[in-house]
């Protein structure tokens, strides 16, 4: 157990699945909230060290407040082996589908957890006119991801000293 009662999830030293099993992707429940919480915790560690701030919101984020989540946005899930490995959370507004926080365990990294994630929050909201997402100005790993995905920077706004926000798009269906 971490500290505030989370259990991390040792992967590393479990023996996952190969990637020839794959992650099952599916949309998570409030019962999920525990162990996405957890990941989620365990997923933005990576972050808040590149910017030398770990109060960011992902870190930040109570129990309660993922569960309220649950009622205003779809969250999607990805297990392998009975564990969830990667999630990623959307709403639609005004014709947009805002898309956050997707995670994958850091063992788990590299393997198309986190593309097939978007794929299948995209999918879900087929026919919205637009997408949307944000990360961080010197997160580049994510941003080479996101444009990869065909994702465009279209704004940069100042969060704190240490952090500017970039917000990426993409054309819907």
């Amino acid at each position: 157990m971490r500290a505030g009662g989370s259990r991390e999830i040792g992967y590393a030293s479990r023996g996952m699945s190969d990637e020839t099993s794959g992650p099952q992707l599916e949309q998570a429940t409030v019962a999920d909230a525990e162990a996405i919480l957890a990941l989620q915790k365990l997923a933005y560690r990576s972050e808040a060290e590149i910017y030398d701030d770990f109060e960011i919101p992902p870190l930040r984020q109570t129990l309660a407040e993922l569960q309220q989540d649950f009622a205003r946005q779809l969250v999607l899930k990805a297990t392998l082996d009975g564990r969830i490995v990667g999630s990623v959370r959307a709403h639609e507004r005004a014709g947009t589908c805002h898309i956050g926080r997707l995670i994958v365990h850091p063992a788990c990294q590299n393997r198309g957890i986190g593309r097939r994630l978007m794929a299948a929050i995209e999918e879900r909201f087929r026919g919205v006119p637009r997408y949307e997402l944000f990360t961080g100005q010197r997160s580049a790993r994510n941003l080479a991801f996101y444009h990869k995905l065909g994702y465009v920077a279209f704004r940069t706004e100042a969060a704190s000293e240490r952090l500017s926000i970039v917000y990426l798009e993409k054309p819907g269906s």
